[in-house]
């Protein structure tokens, strides 16, 4: 059991660390508005996991891998959420044109994305069925046969989880170790222009994504 555990871990630690649309919404926090903000997002992610996690082992979640009607409401509802959000940090981006960089106060420079982050981070995790068809189909193929079905999954979602927060943390302080940089205006700028563009893509992609 112990062997089928780490061989399961490895397999949720690579997909993990896939960038994603996580990635991109974290840097943008974590850039934009630093290390606290970054890590909040990281815990609403996560709290996003443990939301599906409960659904999954509960079986709900099977219900809407299973329905197409219910995956693609949720899955439009995910890329409007992405691509607001690249939305907001292009024209967030558009607003700093013209600024020039502050040495003395360089994050006053642009206004901090808007909205909480522990709740961005849900939404844009919550939204995305993807997680659902994962858990209710990959999960219980990596489950340890020596414990209950129910057990076993439960322990996966609690491994990714810790995973996610081992990352996607880690991701938030290598960033933020380089604040003084990120924070100068023609940075933040350009920040601001490339993860707008990385979310609505991702947006886009979900949207066109097959239910398979």
């Amino acid at each position: 059991m112990v062997y089928e555990l780490l061989a399961a871990a490895g397999v949720l630690a690579l997909l993990t660390m896939v960038p994603g649309p996580d990635m991109a919404v974290v840097t943008r926090r974590a850039v934009a508005a630093g290390r606290g903000d970054g890590l909040r997002t990281v815990a609403g992610i996560t709290t996003g996991l443990l939301v599906w996690g409960v659904l999954s082992v509960a079986g709900l979640a099977a219900v809407l891998a299973a329905s197409a009607t219910a995956y693609t409401v949720v899955k439009l509802a995910g890329a409007a959420y992405l691509v607001f959000l690249g939305a907001q940090a292009l024209l967030a981006a558009r607003r700093g044109r013209g600024r020039t960089d502050d040495a003395a106060t360089p994050s006053a420079q642009l206004p901090p994305p808007a909205g909480n982050p522990w709740r961005t981070g849900l939404v844009s995790n919550v939204l995305n069925p993807k997680i659902a068809v994962f858990y209710t189909g990959l999960l219980p193929s990596l489950a340890p046969h020596g414990l209950a079905p129910h057990t076993g999954m439960a322990l996966l979602v609690l491994i990714h989880a810790a995973l996610t927060v081992g990352w996607l943390g880690a991701y938030v302080l290598l960033l933020t170790k380089a604040r003084a940089f990120f924070a100068r205006t023609s940075v933040r700028r350009a920040m601001e222009r490339i993860t707008g563009v990385v979310l609505i893509g991702f947006g886009v992609k979900v949207a066109t994504a097959s239910q398979a």
